[in-house]
């Protein structure tokens, strides 16, 4: 697409010559003052990156001596170049033109700043033209080069080393290779890479290391860090450049990962683009240090302070939390949504609503059977592993073939993740056990001793009667709320209906705490029998005992005791659990999804949106005339005609051409898009959470590198190359091209 150029009276575009073009700066001070020369009124309102991302000056309005040239193919502007040549008269000369860039009147007082700007501009253009006259004095060809010879060798050197970088993200190949022998791991894949390159005829390469030492490295560790941060960086503020112009985004983070023996947060933001397409995009790992408030302060920092966002656009967060670090999370939504209410949290559209409410129950029996259930899911991922549990299927259920071909097809890879996840458990456990038992006898001496020990460890838990309670327990309780989550998974219409039938899931809820001496009978006597069949011993736990002997209290009956410190805590929990996720201003989000047309078809166009407006009021561009713009709506879709079919989704309703003459209703399905709770458009690619852990997976843990992570998830965004080089330029001036200089460096 060719590129126009913005100021008034040009009709220049990229196609038509070889002259530059120039994007706005991303600087707002600076996208001030070229708006302001422009003289172009339309763009005032417009921000700076928004102005960066579509508009372009071509080189014909800048001073020469602002204008450089790095290569043949490339131009740049200096860092304080200001475009200063325009030409604001000739359209006077036919004033019937249609004239689409519309020139600003100035007034007087106008005029009298811009040309102080224009005098400071001139006496800094000055002292520039001075500084290249001394570097070249010779050069009276303003197209010339402004670099010297070392200088574009060595951002050619620099290019070269960044495009092996980006390859290896790109392509999941570890920084260092995984070598056993220190000597081996000196050099690593990058310098191998490079090697290969300089053999292929890479002459950048070649001239900067032909006259170095023999067992010179190429790039010093140093150089290497610095050149992983400018291509993380870079890939990052293309992201966020999207989301600052969406505005509106959710925050959502994943399980922690651990680098250089540091946890840290993976942080997803979820937003809508300009083409109306709902992302979620990997943008950074967060260090996990300190408590709940320095952990929010340091979230706060790195949204607001390093990326330039605003905590106040934020309309949702979701943390995809286990174990113990499932409370930390649940205290930090607590305290962001406290200091901005809009930012609610919600449970996560990748997690089936049943596992994340057993991951926040905050019960040491509870934390157990779900770090096992992790375990046996990664236990079972290997085809042997899989093999050795349907045959132990086979052999449990050799009376009862019916049960054991459905128990196998419901165990298929993806099992532990899915909303059923307990029913299958608890269905499962005899025959998981036998297994593990088989692998850790190991007869046929076909599994490594690290499989057998995880097996053993995976048994002897299994063999508690605590656990077998705990997982009954959670069954009976998350058959209530299956259903619910299972909507909230689903389509559009599912999820509004969902909302509106959570009453009936809490009334439920209730009912079982209500008549809970009832249930826990039942649910005790189907622990028991499991537990017969497993032939596991009906005891309480050895270190409650322990200390009720110290204690000298009387005994406590079995089922007594997993009433009372299983069975009331979880269900109380789980009600918790449920209100807190769905609060009064969740709801009213999720109702407003009765915007999408074929949800309003489904109401018979009797939906009521401006009673759960409110949540969103500041959000939209006309507030005031939200109502009349919603019966118009309404009237829209419900009067169409026989052949037009109501689209399904907030995605293929933002779609529509005409919707942009809604803009309350626009704005308002943008928000809601974002809530980390609705699912992603269905999609060829992998999601971004997806694409971490198949890095994480397929990449040793001591071979785990951010930058590289950062490279390899998001290889749909542009790498520029030149980019990098430039802001490396930059960053390390003490890196210039001395070649004196560079030699002690490397050495």
């Amino acid at each position: 697409m060719p590129n126009f150029c913005a100021a008034p009276n040009c009709t220049r575009k990229s196609t038509q010559s070889d002259l530059a073009f120039f994007r706005f700066p991303r600087d707002p001070e600076r996208c001030r003052i070229w708006v302001e020369n422009c003289r172009r009124a339309d763009l005032e309102a417009k921000t700076a990156d928004q102005l960066n991302k579509h508009y372009r000056l071509c080189a014909k309005h800048f001073d020469p001596a602002m204008v450089c040239k790095t290569s043949p193919y490339r131009t740049v502007l200096k860092d304080t170049a200001i475009p200063t040549i325009f030409d604001l008269t000739s359209h006077l000369k036919n004033p019937h033109t249609r004239h689409r860039k519309r020139i600003k009147e100035l007034t007087e007082e106008d005029l009298k700043k811009i040309k102080e700007r224009r005098l400071a501009s001139s006496i800094e253009q000055l002292n520039s033209k001075k500084d290249a006259a001394a570097e070249d004095s010779t050069s009276t060809n303003d197209d010339e080069p402004q670099l010297s010879t070392e200088e574009r060798a060595f951002r050619e050197y620099l290019r070269s080393l960044f495009e092996v970088l980006v390859m290896l993200g790109k392509q999941s190949i570890p920084f260092v290779a995984e070598k056993t022998s220190e000597v081996e791991r000196m050099s690593n894949n990058f310098q191998a890479l490079l090697d290969y390159r300089m053999n292929a005829g890479d002459e950048a390469l070649k001239k900067r290391f032909e006259a170095t030492a023999v067992n010179t490295e190429y790039c010093s560790a140093t150089q290497q860090s610095q050149l992983l941060d400018i291509c993380e960086n870079t890939v990052r503020e293309e992201i966020l450049m999207e989301v600052r112009e969406s505005r509106f985004f959710s925050l959502v983070t994943g399980d922690l990962v651990e680098f250089a023996s540091e946890k840290h947060l993976p942080l997803f933001l979820r937003f809508v683009n300009t083409q109306n397409t709902l992302r979620e995009e990997f943008v950074d790992f967060l260090l996990f240090d300190g408590d709940e408030t320095a952990l929010v302060e340091r979230l706060e920092a790195q949204l607001t302070d390093r990326w330039g966002l605003s905590m106040e656009d934020c309309r949702g967060q979701a943390h995809k939390a286990t174990g113990t670090t499932t409370t930390k999370m649940k205290a930090v939504a607590v305290l962001l949504m406290e200091k901005y209410p809009l930012a609610l949290h919600m449970s996560c559209s990748h997690m089936a609503l049943n596992i994340h409410l057993a991951n926040n129950l905050p019960f040491p029996n509870v934390q157990v059977v779900m770090e096992t259930l992790r375990r046996i899911g990664a236990f079972l991922r290997t085809p042997l592993t899989q093999d050795e549990l349907e045959t132990a299927i086979s052999t449990h259920y050799q009376k009862n073939e019916e049960k054991g071909s459905a128990l196998k097809q419901a165990c298929s890879p993806g099992w532990a993740e899915q909303h059923s996840v307990f029913d299958v458990l608890l269905d499962m456990l005899p025959p998981l056990l036998l297994c593990m038992d088989n692998i850790r006898e190991n007869a046929d001496g076909k599994f490594a001793e690290a499989t057998t020990a995880d097996a053993y460890a995976i048994a002897e838990t299994l063999a508690d009667f605590e656990v077998i309670v705990t997982v009954v327990i959670l069954k009976n309780v998350l058959v209530f709320t299956r259903a619910f989550g299972r909507n909230l998974q689903g389509e559009t219409l599912d999820v509004f209906f969902a909302a509106n039938s959570l009453t009936a899931v809490l009334h439920s809820l209730n009912e079982v705490n209500d008549n809970i001496d009832v249930y826990h009978e039942f649910w005790y006597e189907e622990a028991v029998n499991v537990a017969n069949v497993m032939e596991i011993p009906v005891t309480i736990p050895r270190l409650f005992l322990r200390k009720q002997r110290a204690a000298d209290v009387g005994e406590i009956q079995a089922e007594a005791y997993f009433k009372e410190y299983v069975t009331v805590p979880v269900i109380h929990g789980v009600m918790q659990e449920v209100e807190d996720m769905f609060s009064e201003s969740n709801l009213k989000a999720l109702k407003c999804l009765s915007l999408v047309p074929a949800v309003m078809g489904q109401m018979k166009f009797n939906t009521t949106e401006e009673n759960y407006a409110d949540v969103y009021r500041n959000d939209l561009p006309s507030p005031d005339t939200l109502a009349a713009e919603l019966h118009c709506w309404r009237i829209k879709w419900k009067h169409r005609g026989k052949e037009v079919r109501l689209p399904t989704t907030i995605h293929e309703t933002l779609q529509l051409p005409d919707v942009k003459f809604f803009p309350n209703v626009n704005s308002f399905l943008k928000v809601l898009s974002t809530l980390p709770v609705l699912k992603l458009e269905e999609n060829k690619s992998e999601t971004a959470s997806e694409q971490l852990q198949a890095y994480l997976d397929g990449t040793p843990t001591k071979l785990w590198n951010k930058s590289l992570a950062m490279l390899n998830i998001n290889t749909h965004v542009k790498h520029d190359l030149d980019v990098m080089v430039d802001k490396y330029c930059r960053l390390y001036p003490e890196d210039d091209p001395d070649p004196e200089a560079e030699e002690e460096v490397m050495k």
